[in-house]
């Protein structure tokens, strides 16, 4: 009898397809589900905030270019990646992040920890051209972000949108967010949003709460 079961289902292109669908449902549920109430999921890690206006637009620029495709923001727990790039990430430091940006893909170095570690002025020569800071790099130039500036009411529709989903923007902080970013080119808000990577968040307080 359950033999014959069995066969009618492969033999059934379209039962099969719902009954896959249910088991795969089921399976995400149960690995999902559970991990939605645990605090070191859920709660920001120590020094974690919700990004600024000149940040929060600097991340949609690097979504937009696709720099997720070559560099990763995790930086997982072993010797061999702490020692390169620093603590290990933590769920806590991607709570306001939508979509997180962790990757498996290193065409280019991990960026969680790269805040703070670079000036300004070398993140601005190193996206126009990348070439004349490491004449080995493949990575493309984005002149074009210097000529392009940040449109202000965009920005703050966007973190109006954000505080539906639960992050904590407060409405004076979405009514300066269109000043803030005035007059400020896309490449300065990407740098912005670079130099916060991994400076928003205390690594040891983090690593600490890590399972």
């Amino acid at each position: 009898m359950a033999s014959f079961g069995h066969e009618k289902i492969e033999k059934n292109v379209g039962l099969m397809a719902i009954l896959i669908v249910i088991v795969i449902s089921f399976g995400g549920l149960v690995q999902i589900v559970p991990m939605m109430y645990q605090a070191s999921v859920v709660e920001p890690a120590a020094g974690v905030e919700p990004y600024t206006p000149l940040a929060l637009a600097g991340r949609d620029i690097y979504i937009r270019e696709g720099c997720y495709n070559c560099h990763s923001q995790m930086i997982r727990p072993f010797r061999w990646e702490t020692e390169r790039y620093g603590a290990y990430s933590v769920a806590g430091e991607f709570v306001y992040d939508r979509p997180f940006q962790w990757g498996s893909k290193r065409t280019g170095p991990d960026l969680a920890r790269v805040g703070g570690r670079y000036s300004d002025l070398w993140h601005e020569l190193h996206l126009i051209n990348p070439r004349d800071l490491v004449p080995e790099s493949n990575m493309p130039g984005y002149p074009w972000l210097a000529d392009r500036t940040i449109d202000g009411e965009q920005v703050a529709a966007r973190m109006r949108a954000l505080r539906i989903l639960g992050e904590p923007y407060t409405d004076a902080q979405i009514e300066g967010a269109a000043a803030a970013v005035t007059d400020k080119t896309e490449l300065q808000a990407l740098i912005n949003y670079l130099q916060n990577l991994g400076v928003r968040a205390k690594p040891d307080a983090a690593a600490a709460g890590a399972p």
